[in-house]
């Protein structure tokens, strides 16, 4: 077991103008962090504690979390990612792993629009996948991000298991602020949970393998209860809004029976594709500058936001989707 932490190529402690020090009170917690992943995973506690102390705390890390993209309004944050580079770039990516889409697809039943703008929406397609080192990334928020320290310090412990069954290289591995990694932006816990060896060569590898990736997105999906061929959002229009907003703020989670939001004022805006009247619906409202608008968050749609929970989140990546289909379609119609 003390092979483990060998190829972790321990560091000295470096300090730049975005970090800060590591104060006695993170030193005690780092000592109580490493005893518990020695007890629960026989993972010797002085490595661990070398392992932490040469981290880098980062101000900026910090500082990103606090003001993350999903609270802007609905017409700043779409621009971000609805435009005609990440477009193409989904075509291009779609064309280039055809075959193995389609495949994907069938075996989980996720449309591989659905799962090409996830990657594009995440990574623009793997060309930026994150430059903050995890590691550093993970010990910053665990133990200096006291909202959320219990969620960053489980995923600090997944982290640390998932370099020994798939042999990241924590000392190089570089992911989001949040510690997200890969082409997908798994989190650690996600990566252990649903990454998949779909090629089978006895690795999951989210950093470079696209079948491996374009199968664990899929596999995400079909985990958290995704259901082929059902509708995945309709945008209606709103007779009158006073009465709505109580539906609004019944929650992202689908609970109310769709004729009852066609009851209560709103016709969609594309008959030929209206749910079953009986199934269960959010309603999502949108800031689109100047006027709301409203959508019909169905079954589907809420999986999308298990990946990121924001409705704006998964309305950025079902409407790439949608562009990238069309925009496929096209290329295809002029060969």
């Amino acid at each position: 077991m003390r092979q483990l932490l060998k190829i972790f190529a321990i560091t000295s402690l470096v300090f730049t103008h975005t970090a800060c020090a590591h104060t006695p009170k993170i030193t005690a917690e780092f000592k109580s962090f490493a005893a518990e992943m020695e007890k629960k995973h026989d993972i010797p506690a002085s490595e661990v504690e070398q392992l932490l102390n040469g981290t880098v705390f980062r101000d900026d890390i910090i500082a990103a979390i606090t003001r993350p993209a999903e609270a802007k309004p609905w017409h700043q944050y779409r621009p971000i990612f609805l435009k005609p580079d990440r477009i193409k770039g989904g075509v291009k990516f779609w064309q280039e792993n055809e075959p193995l889409l389609n495949s994907v697809s069938k075996a989980y039943g996720v449309p591989p629009e659905i799962i090409v703008a996830i990657i594009g929406v995440e990574t623009r397609y793997g060309k930026f996948t994150g430059r903050y080192r995890i590691l550093d990334s993970l010990t910053t928020l665990a133990f200096g991000y006291p909202k959320r320290a219990a969620f960053f310090r489980s995923e600090l412990e997944q982290y640390l298991l998932l370099s020994r069954e798939e042999s990241v290289d924590m000392q190089s591995a570089k992911g989001s602020y949040a510690g997200a990694m890969g082409k997908p932006q798994f989190i650690s816990s996600s990566y252990r949970r649903y990454a998949v060896d779909h090629d089978g060569d006895g690795k999951r590898d989210l950093f470079n393998n696209n079948a491996d990736i374009i199968a664990s997105v899929a596999n995400y999906f079909k985990v958290h209860g995704w259901r082929a061929g059902e509708p995945i959002t309709l945008q209606a229009k709103a007779s009158e809004t006073s009465s709505l907003q109580r539906y609004v703020d019944a929650g992202m989670k689908p609970s109310i029976a769709v004729k009852d939001l066609l009851a209560g004022g709103l016709r969609p805006l594309n008959n030929s594709t209206a749910p079953d009247p009986a199934a269960l619906s959010s309603l999502i409202k949108l800031d689109a500058g100047g006027h709301d608008e409203y959508w019909l968050g169905l079954h589907n749609f809420y999986v999308i936001t298990r990946y990121n929970h924001s409705n704006l989140y998964a309305m950025a990546a079902y409407q790439l989707s949608r562009e990238i289909m069309a925009a496929k379609q096209a290329a295809e119609a002029k060969q």
